[in-house]
């Protein structure tokens, strides 16, 4: 943390996280597993959101991998910053903050339009709950990463990759022929560490990569992708029959302090693929989320933080303090223009 502090100057907000640099070899970039603390079982939201301003030698790909992001994720919320030279004092914003996903805090849990993997160790006797949150990639086209509860069947350091017929013919068609087995090595794109889970007949698998700059994309075959410092971390902590959660959750909400937050990522399809969000959906899931609560709002505002879908928590409504105020809007009406707060103006993101 102290080199990353000598190359940044940051500027919003101490992180609620632990960060510890990983080992496993990363070069001058290592990665930062983010570690939270949290308070109760119930907690839903981690994080802070910071700003960083960039030195001349950086370039986006570096700092996702260093700041614990995939490329994509850090590209996405500083449109316009040009992601291989931004050039010196560029102020780039650093989304750290998380809606945990639903369902239990237990496991693995793998958000595939989010592109994150969420780990929640078991507590020791008196202990806290704890999460540790990586980026990854999921499958693409018709490599589809499969949805739904499995678990790790076996583990292995420097595996040996044994491309299917599919992946082989795929390669050859394309003038790339690969061979029968590509031994444990920089060509292995698998990396040093794989955890097999029982999903497809065991052809799934979590691991390394000996492309890093491509973590935070849909580009694997149909497995989650780590940086090769991530995996080593979490590669000890893993026994097998960890239960893991693959899940598509574009939308996650959660009520914190009377403020109904959003956190909207692109959705993608069975295969990977992004698509553009689906507004009505968006707000039939928001107002299930407020389900009886008498709430202020901003339909506006919510619509336009779905359509960007680019990760940073929003505050789309405010719990009314009258318990005989009017109810919100159902989420067919049209949209309104801006009123004060109190009535449902942007609150801010």
């Amino acid at each position: 943390m102290g080199k990353q502090r000598t190359r940044h100057r940051w500027f919003s907000g101490t992180a609620a996280a632990v960060f510890g640099l990983l080992a496993a070899g990363a070069g001058p970039y290592r990665a930062q597993a983010t570690v939270y603390t949290l308070p109760s079982r119930d907690a839903t939201v981690v994080g802070e959101d910071q700003t960083v301003e960039t030195v001349y030698e950086d370039t986006l790909y570096d700092l996702a991998r260093k700041l614990s992001l995939g490329s994509e994720e850090l590209i996405r919320v500083n449109p316009g910053v040009d992601p291989w030279i931004p050039g010196a004092g560029k102020k780039l914003v650093v989304p750290g903050r998380h809606i945990l996903p639903p369902g239990p805090h237990e496991g693995i849990v793998v958000n595939l339009p989010e592109h994150r993997l969420y780990f929640y160790p078991k507590p020791k006797r008196g202990a806290p709950l704890e999460v540790i949150t990586y980026p990854v990639s999921i499958g693409k086209m018709d490599w589809r990463t499969p949805l739904g509860l499995t678990h790790v069947i076996a583990k292995q350091k420097n595996p040996v990759w044994y491309p299917p017929e599919s992946v082989r013919k795929e390669h050859a068609e394309a003038g790339d022929p690969l061979p029968p087995s590509v031994p444990s090595g920089p060509d292995n794109p698998l990396g040093l560490f794989a955890m097999r889970l029982a999903a497809g007949n065991g052809t799934y698998l979590i691991h390394g990569t000996n492309n890093p700059i491509a973590v935070g994309l849909a580009v694997t075959h149909g497995c989650i992708r780590m940086y090769p410092d991530d995996v080593a971390a979490l590669f000890p902590l893993i026994p097998v029959g960890t239960a893991v959660r693959l899940i598509n959750e574009p939308i996650k909400v959660a009520w914190v302090d009377g403020e109904l937050l959003l956190e909207a990522h692109p959705p993608v399809d069975a295969e990977g693929q992004s698509f553009e969000p689906d507004i009505d959906q968006f707000a039939e899931m928001l107002r299930t989320a407020v389900r009886d609560t008498t709430v202020a709002i901003h339909w506006d505002y919510a619509r336009e933080v779905l359509q960007k879908a680019d990760g940073v928590i929003a505050t789309v409504a405010l719990e009314a303090d009258d318990p005989n105020a009017p109810a919100a809007p159902s989420p067919t009406a049209e949209p309104r223009s801006a009123e004060p707060a109190a009535s449902g103006a942007p609150i801010g993101r």
